[in-house]
């Protein structure tokens, strides 16, 4: 399991077990939000045996399934609203931490620059400069 902070209160991975889970809560996490479809894992990964996993360990679990198709302004707003409704850090997981990655930048629009967005999510390891054009419109439609 390779845990990347993008702020200290999120952070993203890449496709975590049921025996990640004990270091997952160890760090301090608080909530874990999965964005990967069960269509892309096999059953042990799947969202309802990590689900089983986490909440065992006494650590909230949601779910919100992400596609390219599904990275609509609801679902982002939806993941935002998940991270945002608990008391400490919450760790996002997907298939590399990407889709997290990007749902993280898009939520973050109104609040960051386009420049600090990027920079967060570079240093976590995920250079979304390709998303630069779509953070500066859905800026400017706010505005």
């Amino acid at each position: 399991m390779e845990i990347r902070q993008i702020t200290p209160r999120y952070a993203v991975s890449p496709q975590i077990t049921v025996d990640d889970v004990p270091a997952i809560a160890a760090a301090g996490f608080v909530k874990v939000i999965c964005n990967r479809p069960n269509t892309e894992v096999p059953a042990d990964m799947q969202y309802e045996a990590i689900g089983e996993a986490v909440r065992a360990a006494g650590l909230q679990y949601e779910v919100l399934e992400l596609t390219h198709q599904t990275m609509t302004p609801e679902n982002v707003a939806i993941q935002r609203d998940l991270a945002e409704s608990c008391s400490g850090p919450v760790l996002a997981y997907c298939a590399s931490g990407t889709r997290c990655s990007v749902v993280w930048a898009l939520g973050q629009c109104d609040r960051m620059s386009t420049d600090d967005i990027l920079q967060a999510t570079t240093k976590a390891g995920y250079a979304l400069d390709t998303l630069r054009p779509a953070l500066d419109q859905m800026r400017s439609s706010r505005d």
